[in-house]
């Protein structure tokens, strides 16, 4: 389905909440705002396109959910302070917004060539990015609010799921907890899953809701993760980053994988 088809669909199901909708055709981006404050979320809708082909009913569902509690997340009052437990970090594609709709800067600190982080205060069923007026409002510093999420972030669990194909092995991270893919800066996880890895470990962020570990230890297992990287990627609502990471050292390291060839450093 394409951007405005889709964008239709989300116009007449919306007609009757209290928002004000917008849509930049240039960027496919479809923007939603309280009638009253103002406030809101836009969404991207060409990473849509593959989620409403394969099931428009359930496609629909999910991203009216995701707007209704959004905006509704934007409109409410938060308070952070003795709240710091529900703080956590996101990952973003560099080209992600670095302020708020108000123009407010929002807090965020590198990550990759590739990817930034921002910070969250969780509302449960979704969550706000923080800025720089809720730390003057909280009498709080970023350096706080990024322990904190760091803190949190090493609280939650990795449950996986492996596939092994052509003799390289893949696990999986997907509970669908909004935090899926930050659990790549819980280092903790990726020393542990170094020492696991038979080959090369490789960790990749396509989007928000998967972290993907490759133990790659043959030729044929790069061009898998490459596929593998950009199909994640293709299908998320918040695309990252198609190029996968090699893990050595510490350090993550994108790689750029050309056909049937091991990239070469």
């Amino acid at each position: 389905m394409k951007p405005l088809a889709i964008k239709r669909l989300l116009d007449e199901n919306l007609k009757d909440d209290p928002f004000i909708t917008s849509y930049d055709r240039d960027n496919e981006a479809y923007r939603v705002a309280d009638k009253e404050t103002k406030k809101g979320i836009t969404v991207s809708l060409n990473p849509l396109a593959d989620k409403f082909k394969k099931d428009e009913k359930k496609a629909l569902d999910e991203v009216l959910h995701y707007i209704r509690e959004g905006v509704n997340a934007m409109s409410t009052s938060i308070g952070v302070k003795g709240k710091e437990n529900q703080i956590f970090p996101v990952i973003r594609s560099t080209s992600f917004p670095e302020e708020s709709s108000e123009g407010v800067k929002l807090l965020s600190s590198e990550h990759t060539a590739e990817s930034r982080v921002y910070y969250a205060f969780d509302l449960g069923k979704t969550y706000v990015l923080l800025n720089e007026d809720h730390l003057a409002q909280e009498q709080l510093t970023q350096k706080e609010v990024e322990e904190a999420a760091l803190f949190n972030l090493r609280s939650l669990k990795a449950p996986m799921k492996s596939d092994t194909v052509a003799g390289n092995t893949f696990y999986f991270v997907n509970t669908n907890d909004g935090y899926d893919a930050s659990r790549i800066l819980n280092e903790a996880l990726l020393k542990e899953m170094d020492k696991k890895a038979k080959g090369q470990l490789t960790v990749s962020i396509p989007h928000q809701d998967v972290l993907v570990f490759g133990d790659i230890q043959n030729e044929r297992g790069y061009d898998v993760l490459a596929q593998m990287a950009f199909s994640f990627y293709a299908k998320g609502t918040s695309p990252i980053t198609a190029l996968p990471f090699m893990y050595e050292n510490g350090e993550l390291e994108p790689i750029f994988i050309l056909a049937q060839r091991k990239p070469k450093e």
